[in-house]
Formats: C-alpha cells, structure tokens, sequence
C-alpha cells in the first residue's frame, strides 16, 4: 500500500503547494483512490508534480463536508468523471466557523463545501456505515466516551437561521484492508481520534495496525494550561493503542511536538508531498 500527501498545511517535498486543507492519494492492489481534495485545485497540480495520474482514480472519500477538504472535487470531476464519490449526506449542511464578535457582520464565515458536489452524477450520498468491497469500508461515530476536540467549539451549522454546534455526524472513516495490513484514515477527528479509536474496536473487535489522520487540534494563538494539558492526555492515550499514527493538516505542528513527546516513534507528521508505504 502506497499513501501520498497530495496536500496540507506544511511545506514539504519541493515543488508542491502547501495550503490549509488535506488530501491523500493511496495505491492499493486493486484501488487507486483520494481521500479528500483538498481546498482548492491546487491538490490536482500538486498530483502532476508528483506524478500522480487522478484519472486512474476509481474512488474519492470525502471525509467530511467542509471547503478544505473538497475544494478540488469540481476540478477533479472534470478530468475524471468515473470515479464513485462517497460522502454522508448530511456532508452537504450549511457549515459555518464563529470568526469572533469583533467580525461583526463577518462573524459567520462559510465553510462547507460547494454546492455543485451534490449534482455531480459519481457522487454516491450514504447514511452511516457503508462496505465498498473487501478492501475498503466507511464507517461513522455515534457514542462518544471522550471530549470533542476543544477546537470544535467554533464550528457551526445553520438551521432555520440559526448557527448551532455541529455534531460531525457528517464525519466518516475509511478502513483500508491490503497486503496483511489495516489501515484506519480520517480527515480531521472532530469526533476526537480516541472515539474514532473506540468505535472500530466495537466494530472489529481489535485496532488498525496504523492511523493517517488530522487530529484537529492546530489554534492560531498558544494553548491555555487547560488545552496543553488536554493535547498531553491525547498523546498519553493513543501510544497505549498497538498501532503507528501518521497526522498533519489540521493537529498543527506545536500539537504534534507536545504529543511527539508522549508518543515517540508511533507519531510521525506527514508534510506536503511525502509519502507513506506499507
């Protein structure tokens, strides 16, 4: 199994664009699939530079419904029009981030995905779990034992002119058996990578032999004594799981160091362009 960071937040392999978003390319034996596009089409020309061919693809995960993660599907769908898009339904809500009371007007910005997806013939709107083959499955969180990430606060849905706090039942992971091996990826945890953790013990009954995902964690001002403390317990849980983690994107990297610390060699960040074999 072959995984490459199309895009992300840091800069990494020369010659790629690094922005605010995510996306994952990943070869298997019989899939050659995205999770993810990224926020804009630049996920699309960092995959010619990396010599990636997106119209070999035959299967996108959208992981969740938000604008830096899918900014390249309506890019992509126009160079390759076969490949199934698996997203929840509820991917397609109104999402908004709380700016802060001194944007005033601008308080509420827009950060769901464009609305065009939703049209596209390929794309295939699921509730819940869902089992493509024997190599890949989706699954979704529905008890929650552990915090959200602290960093979910600000993020909302609008209903009936409300802004309220999103739940991320829109969120979904994609389980990847290949070669021997288990791989678990998600986008950004909202529903917090220990819950994750948890869900897919119930459901198979043991633990991925690895992760690849966000953590969502990243603030752009420091972390309180509290959210330290917190991004600390994080780290402390997961290096008790018999599995390697892969993160980038959204964890940013002051969460990465804290947790590196804890974690040693199990935690390991995947900058823009690097690649992942197991």
């Amino acid at each position: 199994m072959k995984i490459v960071n199309l895009i992300e937040d840091t800069k990494g392999r020369d010659g790629c664009t690094y922005a605010h978003g995510l996306s994952f390319y990943v070869e298997t034996t019989n899939h050659k699939l995205l999770v993810d596009l990224g926020p804009s089409d630049e996920t699309l020309k960092n995959a010619e530079r990396l010599r990636v061919n997106l119209t070999q693809v035959d299967t996108v995960i959208l992981s969740h419904g938000h604008y830096d993660h899918s900014g390249g599907i309506m890019s992509f769908s126009k160079i390759n029009s076969n490949a199934t898009i698996y997203m929840q339904e509820s991917a397609s809500r109104e999402y908004y981030a709380d700016d802060g009371e001194d944007n005033k007007d601008q308080r509420y910005r827009y950060i769901g995905i464009d609305k065009r997806i939703v049209a596209l013939p390929q794309v295939k709107a699921i509730s819940g779990e869902c089992r493509i083959d024997d190599v890949l499955e989706l699954f979704t969180v529905k008890k929650k034992k552990y915090e959200a990430p602290f960093t979910n606060k600000r993020i909302l849905v609008k209903e009936n002119g409300e802004y309220i706090r999103d739940d991320f039942s829109h969120e979904q992971y994609l389980v990847i058996r290949d070669g021997g091996k288990c791989v678990l990826m998600s986008g950004c945890a909202h529903n917090g990578i220990p819950n994750i953790l948890d869900t897919y013990k119930d459901k198979y009954g043991s633990f991925p032999d690895a992760v690849v995902s966000g953590f969502h964690l990243m603030k752009k001002e420091g972390y309180t004594e509290e959210e330290r403390s917190t991004v600390e317990d994080i780290g402390n849980k997961l290096k008790n799981y018999p599995t390697i983690f892969y993160t980038c994107h959204c964890t940013g990297e002051p969460a990465y160091r804290i947790m590196k610390s804890a974690m040693g060699r199990q935690l390991n960040y995947v900058h823009c362009g690097e690649e992942i074999y197991f």
